[in-house]
């Protein structure tokens, strides 16, 4: 069982490996590279959406609840959260052929990145000192489950509540996934 610092770490990896795949690939409107630049943002959108969903479900319900300075750690990361799902709105469908698609993506970039340097660096050391290891594989198994019913696409105009995330997030998210199977589009 994979504890829950563990698996948003991998969420972390992969969305900064897609982030880094969009940086050293060139910008351009031709084609193909569009097409790939366009897959690509894809990704980040769903794999952020999901992950986003999650930990609005039930990683900071925990903090909030052990981690010392919890609650104003929760709320700084939901509003950085927020931020991102904007940006992620924006960019879901843009095509890469839009002026405001580079733009956009720097946005992206810049503010995915922040958010993950301050979860890992100010949110994570308390929760692994809060959390015992069988909190955290419990906590762990909450997120996969939750994953396997979340958004793939983001939903900023869906409150960041827990309660609301999980009854709202169910339906969001399986509409989703008949937008992306229509779309030919792979979830997270």
């Amino acid at each position: 069982m994979t504890d829950a610092i563990e698996l948003l770490r991998r969420d972390h990896d992969e969305a900064r490996r897609l982030l880094s795949e969009l940086e050293a690939s060139p910008e351009g409107t031709g084609g193909p590279r569009r097409r790939g630049r366009q897959a690509t943002v894809a990704r980040v959108i769903s794999c952020e959406s999901t992950h986003e969903a999650i930990e609005e479900q039930y990683f900071w319900p925990a903090v909030r609840r052990r981690v010392p300075d919890g609650e104003r750690l929760a709320d700084e990361a939901i509003r950085q959260e927020c931020r991102l799902k904007h940006v992620l709105g924006l960019l879901d469908g843009l095509d890469a052929a839009d002026p405001d698609f580079e733009l956009l993506l720097g946005q992206l970039i810049a503010t995915c990145r922040a958010h993950h340097d301050f979860e890992e660096s100010r949110v994570w050391p308390g929760a692994r000192l809060a959390l015992s290891e069988q909190e955290l594989a419990d906590l762990g198994a909450q997120l996969e489950q939750g994953r396997r019913f979340a958004p793939t696409r983001p939903h900023p105009n869906l409150p960041p509540d827990p309660e609301v995330q999980r009854l709202a997030g169910r339906i969001a998210g399986a509409t989703d996934r008949i937008r992306d199977a229509l779309a030919g589009r792979s979830g997270s």
